[in-house]
């Protein structure tokens, strides 16, 4: 999108992959290992050190405060927002079996996943998404939960058994969304940027983001967060469940798109306030 919003050649832009700790973290959980911020540390790293002048990132997988120096510049349309359920053994995660073993690395999902069937074994679930589908494939789990859009990527959709409805299953705070982030006061490629941003989805993840940091969301917390944005106006619902998926609480706002961070902000004041302090404990 960069070259053609600016008339360049892909020969023009170096791109400079970066293995992240996140990537290389594959025997724990991301939150024993330091959370999600080891998706971004090396990226976050080379771009204030000036080695490169943009970042590529799965937004969900951005820390809730952005390293200083670091804004995001742009997003690009959003992507199907649906987690995906995997499985051979049944159609919807409420068909599993009786004390069926559901893999994911995720806490939201596990968390959700046990508030609607208390009885499934979920085990923690680490490497990519190719890893995980050949230990489905191998029996070690019955089912995995997988974002739709990670697998539209990697051209992997046939695998996908049931998109989860987010009506009724809320995904992560930015998921299915590409940001592209810079250096603060680099006002040129800021401006450069400004040519792909699309405006709904930048919208919707400002107000995701800041029910998010209300909240002080990290791969610790299972949170949930949607907004959709019609026109001038957001419609936001959010989601917190305890760890054990033994309680839940929602919220709804709806609001002007120009109120997108006070909308999201509020809504995380509000659950906050609902839950108490001890929500989120384990035990």
């Amino acid at each position: 999108m960069w070259t053609i919003a600016h008339g360049l050649s892909i020969d023009d832009i170096p791109i400079t992959p970066i293995r992240t700790s996140g990537d290389r973290i594959t025997d724990r959980p991301l939150a024993d290992a330091g959370g999600k911020g080891l998706f971004t540390k090396e990226i976050d790293e080379a771009l204030l050190s000036g080695q490169v002048d943009l970042a590529v990132h799965s937004a969900k997988d951005m820390p809730t405060q952005l390293p200083a120096g670091i804004a995001i510049a742009a997003c690009l349309r959003r992507a199907d927002v649906s987690d995906a359920f995997i499985s051979s053994v049944a159609p919807r995660l409420t068909d599993l079996p009786q004390g069926a073993v559901l893999g994911t690395s995720s806490l939201r999902r596990k968390a959700m996943a046990l508030w609607a069937r208390p009885d499934l074994a979920v085990v923690a679930m680490r490497g990519n998404v190719e890893t995980r589908l050949r230990k489905l494939d191998a029996g070690e789990v019955q089912a995995v939960i997988l974002a739709c859009a990670g697998l539209a990527r990697l051209g992997l959709t046939r695998r996908i058994t049931a998109a989860m409805d987010p009506d009724h299953w809320l995904p992560a705070v930015g998921q299915g969304i590409i940001a592209v982030a810079a250096r603060d006061d680099d006002q040129r490629t800021r401006a450069l940027s400004a040519a792909i941003d699309d405006r709904v989805t930048s919208i919707a993840l400002a107000t995701e983001r800041a029910f998010l940091a209300v909240l002080e969301g990290s791969c610790r917390t299972p949170i949930g967060g949607l907004a959709l944005v019609d026109g001038d106006r957001i419609t936001f619902r959010g989601i917190i469940v305890k760890p054990d998926g033994s309680a839940v609480r929602e919220v709804r706002r709806n609001g002007a798109a120009s109120a997108a961070e006070r909308i999201g902000a509020n809504a995380g004041a509000e659950l906050a306030e609902r839950a108490g302090a001890d929500f989120f404990a384990i035990g």
